[in-house]
């Protein structure tokens, strides 16, 4: 599934493709993603300028003076800049073609993503309002993972990777972060120090910066708006590397599944 590194390097791809520049048309070749893509999306769209292209979470944000399409890529989707030409393949569901002849294709093999409509603060959209800080800014903070973290008895992976407390840090990332911090996955919450608080809010923060300069992590699906995959996958210390050595200690990286997710670790080196 795409995370925050994926969206955040296919929005940037993305971006400067799309921003200024007016929509001819809308095609919609299969409106059955995980909710319906709305109707009308034509008439509100053409003749239209991109003013700005943003990620909030793992939302792609495409605005325009009448409105905001929110995307999500679901479980396999990605988006192509192509030529408006281009022969159309056969999960090629949703495009907006543009008056310089380039288009932006969504591709969705399982069709878990989504193409919505907001016509007001996209920030106040159902799916938006209420996701916790992104990680990457000061309002995600040590203070902030610990008093939220008091009393909690869900494991300390599953707190970090609820949207609710803060964004982003999906499966990978979380297994790599709390490596890096030396904190055992299956510690509870609530049982994590003040200092594990800081040092698992610097990794994350690292984490996912080193993520989105190397273009995300393809392990299946994903790939970049050129259709490039993300290497970020060449720096994984624990995450899919069950049975081969720590790259701290040489003990063997053990699997768990916690919160129906595969978790990767190291017994000896997270407390």
């Amino acid at each position: 599934m795409p995370e925050l590194p994926e969206v955040e390097t296919t929005c940037r791809g993305i971006k400067p493709h799309i921003k200024d520049n007016t929509i001819s048309k809308v095609i919609v070749r299969n409106r059955s993603l995980r909710w319906p893509i709305p109707t009308g999306l034509n008439n509100k769209l053409k003749q239209h300028t991109v003013t700005d292209v943003y990620r909030r979470s793992k939302y792609l944000l495409i605005k325009t003076d009448t409105g905001t399409l929110i995307i999500h890529l679901g479980m396999s989707g990605s988006l192509r800049i192509l030529d408006s030409t281009a022969a159309v393949e056969k999960h090629d569901h949703f495009e907006l073609q543009f008056e310089n002849g380039i288009c932006l294709r969504l591709r969705d093999p399982r069709r878990f993503g989504c193409v919505l409509w907001e016509k007001n603060d996209p920030l106040q959209h159902k799916l938006l309002v209420k996701l916790g800080p992104e990680p990457l800014t000061d309002a995600f903070n040590a203070e902030l993972l610990y008093e939220k973290s008091r009393k909690r008895k869900t494991s300390i992976k599953q707190f970090i990777m609820d949207a609710n407390i803060v964004v982003g840090v999906g499966n990978i990332y979380a297994s790599e972060s709390l490596f890096l911090a030396g904190v055992h996955p299956k510690r509870l919450a609530g049982k994590i120090t003040k200092k594990n608080a800081t040092d698992l809010t610097a990794a994350i923060k690292k984490i996912l910066k080193q993520a989105i300069k190397q273009g995300g992590t393809t392990l299946k699906d994903f790939t970049s708006s050129e259709g490039k995959p993300g290497y970020f996958k060449q720096e994984l210390k624990v995450y899919d590397r069950k049975a081969e050595p720590c790259v701290n200690c040489g003990k063997a990286i053990t699997q768990a599944v916690i919160g129906q997710r595969s978790t990767f670790y190291c017994t000896h080196c997270q407390k």
